[in-house]
């Protein structure tokens, strides 16, 4: 299979948009991060538009680096080639009919912001100026974060007897922050600065071990304790609609502008 990839953030878009539609057609859950994802980056671009980042031309080859990584992946993970672990973890998932959609984000997310995030930085930087992308690097994780909470938010909307349980337990409130995005952001950006300074010798090593680590990250957020999954696997039994059906409500919900999804 032809690994496709970016070279403008509107390429980006346009390949994220091909993906989505091939998961509706396929009813493959890969398309739930995907749309997720493609918000993100929709929010980069009107970003970049609207001068919110400090270098507008550095943010989308930034933006173009990082697409195309979990661009690889998943068109590696299509032609049964191997992908990074923790991706090929992540699509492995989408097959698997237990996790609800918020897990399969939580996967993305995770694969995405620990991997993905901190190369991408180190790639559009050298170990001198690096510094200088921390207030943009910040800026990306706000979407990413904004987002978050976007998903929390629709849990307790869609599921609000179950969201009380969970309230009242403490335990969704542990998941969330177990795996809270300031924790993957301070993660993410300690590992631009370690990567940046490697010799170019040294830096698939640190990669597959950097991999594997954050495979074992998504292999917590897929089997997050007995009571929270016999809890998501409650939610799942009652879940409605199909992928495809769930796919378009998240784009629906996004093109509404409305602030929950489907759990």
């Amino acid at each position: 299979m032809n690994i496709k990839q970016a070279t403008t953030i509107d390429e980006v878009i346009q390949l994220l948009d091909e993906i989505i539609e091939v998961s509706i057609q396929e009813q493959s859950a890969i398309g739930f991060f995907t749309m997720l994802y493609r918000e993100v980056t929709v929010r980069i671009k009107e970003g970049i538009q609207n001068d919110a980042f400090q270098n507008g031309e550095r943010m989308e080859k930034l933006d173009v680096i990082f697409a195309n990584r979990y661009l690889k992946a998943y068109y590696q993970y299509k032609a049964k080639e191997k992908a990074s672990e923790c991706w090929e973890f992540s699509f492995q998932q989408a097959e698997n009919f237990w996790p609800i959609v918020v897990q399969h984000l939580l996967l993305g997310i995770n694969a995405h912001v620990n991997l993905d995030l901190g190369i991408a930085s180190a790639e559009v930087s050298t170990a001198e100026n690096i510094k200088d992308l921390e207030s943009d690097f910040n800026q990306i994780n706000i979407i990413l974060s904004s987002l978050v909470t976007h998903v929390e938010t629709c849990l307790i909307k869609i599921w609000p007897t179950l969201a009380i349980i969970l309230k009242l337990t403490g335990k969704i409130d542990n998941f969330c922050i177990d795996f809270s995005m300031k924790t993957a952001r301070d993660g993410a950006w300690k590992f631009a600065n370690e990567f940046v300074v490697l010799p170019e010798n040294q830096k698939e090593a640190c990669i597959t071990q950097r991999d594997k680590r954050i495979a074992e990250i998504a292999r917590l957020v897929s089997n997050p304790g007995y009571f929270v999954s016999a809890v998501f696997k409650f939610i799942r039994l009652f879940e409605r609609g199909d992928v495809a059906q769930k796919i378009m409500d998240l784009k629906m919900i996004q093109e509404k502008k409305e602030d929950c999804v489907v759990v």
